[in-house]
């Protein structure tokens, strides 16, 4: 895939409107622009404590000295950086529709890069398939917009879906606890519950990122055809009746309300992205005001 076909000036800029905004990250990270869960010598006031030994003299509240006879010291909310990252889904069936699903997935994981870089904030990329790789290890920098730009356009197709080894893999790397951004259709051969049982075993905040088709509950398809799974190869000839084809959306509903079920359990992001539509859009939609709450 062409980096010209992910991104060009105007999409990059359409970006710099839109921020991620965490209500607590953990202490540890940088200073940067996310609210920590830590107290320490930031600009926005929070609370006082009783001074103790080895605390800074120049955070005592004088004011209150005078009043109470006692000593207090002033607390402030540190601002750190909230980590990202993304795992986009590069299982070769995204690849295969015109225009693949993937351009799409590839461009909003490219987009949340670009915002939490914007911010100050680290950006990490997982591609995952059967298998979870590293293409870019966390780092923050305005000036690697282009550079991951480059790094997305050259993903390749990878093997079957697997979401269970997948994220397995990805909770084995002990990144810091942080926005996990999965961009993908979330269809898994093992079903819904494989999906939702590999997520849930997650440490970090969770943004997902569902790329959809109309097509996915309400296929044109009739008469008699043989099915050949994109992914495996399997082949299946089916007579597609009406009463198939009521079958399959009360499947699909159920896939879906099992996805949306967990995000509000869970209390994740759950955005449904039209592959067909312009993606900058669809994601300024969960930006209320300009700012997306994780």
């Amino acid at each position: 895939m062409e980096a010209r076909d992910l991104y060009d000036a105007d999409f990059l800029e359409s970006l710099t409107r839109l921020r991620i905004i965490a209500t607590r990250v953990k202490g540890g990270g940088r200073h940067a622009e996310q609210r920590s869960r830590d107290l320490g010598s930031g600009f926005d006031f929070r609370d006082f404590r009783p001074y103790a030994p080895g605390d800074d003299l120049r955070a005592i509240d004088w004011n209150i000295y005078s009043r109470l006879g006692r000593v207090f010291v002033r607390l402030y909310e540190e601002l750190e950086d909230l980590p990202l990252y993304v795992l986009p889904d590069v299982s070769r069936s995204a690849f295969l529709e015109t225009p693949p699903r993937a351009r799409a997935g590839l461009r909003a994981g490219l987009a949340l890069s670009a915002i939490s870089l914007n911010q100050h904030d680290s950006v990490g990329v997982f591609p995952f398939s059967d298998d979870l790789s590293v293409l870019v290890r966390p780092a923050a920098g305005k000036r690697r917009v282009l550079t991951l730009a480059e790094r997305f356009a050259a993903i390749e197709p990878g093997g079957e879906t697997d979401f269970g080894k997948s994220l397995s893999r990805f909770g084995a790397l002990g990144l810091r606890e942080g926005l996990v951004a999965v961009v993908s259709d979330f269809f898994d051969p093992r079903g819904i519950d494989a999906v939702t049982s590999a997520l849930g075993a997650l440490r970090h905040r969770l943004l997902l990122v569902q790329l959809t088709r109309k097509t996915d509950r309400d296929p044109d398809l009739t008469g008699d055809l043989r099915l050949v799974d994109c992914e495996s190869g399997a082949a299946a000839d089916v007579s597609i009746s009406a009463a198939t084809l009521e079958r399959y959306r009360a499947a699909y509903d159920r896939f879906q309300d099992g996805l949306t079920k967990f995000a509000r359990r869970r209390g994740a992001g759950l955005l449904q992205l039209d592959a067909d539509e312009e993606v900058v859009p669809q994601l300024a939609a969960v930006f209320e005001g300009g700012r997306y709450v994780a």
